[in-house]
């Protein structure tokens, strides 16, 4: 029998905000999702998923260093081994996320992946130092737009769609 397909859902937070969205794609994904902290995922865990939804906040206009690190870490033991597997992000943003965001898409390239989903920015508008430290609270739909981009993910996967 062979076994369910299911997607990484691989996220870094240091304030909360990131962490929340990364918990809401996977409740959305259900029993197809899988998540894991961007600090302990394996590249073994990587290469058994069927899809990956990277989650992580915006830090300094780029993704968080944690997430870097994971990429730097999983990178060379993925590559060749996972094209076109579908992929997804969702950004947790103080400002536009979109240096975050080009800077994944600029690195799964070499992995191949093939983005299903507009990427999923949520401004959480932290622009002082007290409110970029603070823990954060994502809108409610926010974190419902999270869900069905865990919803689409897993569909998607169940149909072969992608």
């Amino acid at each position: 029998m062979a076994a369910e397909t299911f997607f990484a859902v691989v996220w870094h937070s240091r304030t909360g905000g990131a962490r929340a969205m990364a918990q809401a794609v996977a409740e959305g994904g259900g029993s197809r999702a899988k998540l894991y902290s961007a600090e302990t995922v394996s590249p073994a865990d990587l290469l058994a998923a069927d899809g990956y939804v990277f989650v992580c906040p915006e830090n300094l206009a780029s993704m968080s260093g944690m997430m870097k690190e994971m990429f730097d870490r999983c990178y060379y033991p993925l590559l060749g081994k996972v094209e076109g597997r579908a992929y997804a992000t969702a950004i947790a943003a103080g400002s536009d996320g979109y240096g975050a965001q080009a800077q994944i898409d600029r690195i799964v390239t070499g992995w191949r992946l093939r983005r299903v989903a507009d990427p999923l920015i949520v401004n959480l508008s932290a622009q002082t130092p007290e409110a970029i430290l603070r823990a954060k609270t994502v809108p409610a739909d926010k974190l419902s737009a999270c869900g069905e981009l865990g919803q689409g993910m897993a569909e998607g996967l169940e149909l072969g769609i992608f």
